[in-house]
Order: structure tokens, then C-alpha cells, then sequence
């Protein structure tokens, strides 16, 4: 049997563009909204697609977290003092999509069982988001 879920998740976060002239340039932080659509097959013992909390757990990742370019000069900086999560890339909300997509869907597949990320929103304000389809 095949299914759909939604999952809605929330997230402190700070970031900047290194590659953006403007306010956004600074350290700034947002509380992010993430949706997310998954099909896939249920699984036949439990009857479950993929475990909500499996899906806001790999997003929580993000939770009070600064998230920068690898190539910010700020990472090494404030290394000394906190984690960093880095980025392949500006952390816009554009790319942070195709991330927790990829890790939603490289963590949730199992042998024999495929699940695919349809639609997934990454919201940085309640009227800004960036929507990655499949």
C-alpha cells in the first residue's frame, strides 16, 4: 500500500550570505518552518511510511544552530567557541530545502523500501519560503 504524510517542523537558527550585498550579509537569525510531503510504500509489519519523530529528528539538527557558507572566514572563528554546521554554499533557504531532502531520504530508505521527498518547503519568515519539488 502506498501512502503520503506530511510533516511540519520548526527551527531556531542563525545565518548570513557571504555572497549577498545586503542586510542579509550580517549574522542574523530566523525561525524556520519546514514542510515536508514523503510517498512511499507502507510498511507491511507496522504500517507506517517513515516514523514522524524520525522525520523531525534529522530536521532538529538545525535547532540553535549557526549555519554558514564552508568558506565564511567565520567558521574557524567561531569554531573556537560553538559547532558550526557548514554549507556547500550560501545557507539560503533554497539550498537548505535540497539538504534536508537529501537527508530525509538518504536516512529514511531501507532495503526493498523507497521513500520520496514530493514537496518540501523551507519557510525564513512567515512570507518567504523556498519549494523544492520532486
Amino acid at each position: 500500500m502506498n501512502s503520503r504524510i506530511y510533516k511540519e517542523v520548526h527551527f531556531d537558527a542563525s545565518h548570513r550570505l557571504l555572497h549577498y550585498k545586503g542586510k542579509c550579509a550580517n549574522l542574523h537569525g530566523h525561525r524556520w518552518k519546514v514542510e515536508v510531503w514523503i510517498d512511499g510504500a507502507v510498511d507491511k509489519d507496522t504500517c507506517i511510511l517513515i516514523d514522524y519523530n524520525t522525520i523531525k529528528n534529522i530536521i532538529e539538527r538545525f535547532d540553535h544552530q549557526i549555519l554558514l557558507n564552508r568558506d565564511d572566514p567565520m567558521v574557524p572563528c567561531i569554531q573556537q567557541f560553538q559547532q558550526v554546521i557548514t554549507t556547500p554554499g550560501d545557507p539560503t533557504s533554497e539550498l537548505l530545502a535540497v539538504l534536508i531532502r537529501d537527508m530525509i531520504e538518504d536516512e529514511c530508505s531501507a532495503p526493498g523500501r523507497e521513500i520520496k521527498v514530493t514537496k518540501l518547503r523551507v519557510w525564513e519568515s512567515p512570507t518567504c519560503y523556498a519549494e523544492i519539488t520532486a
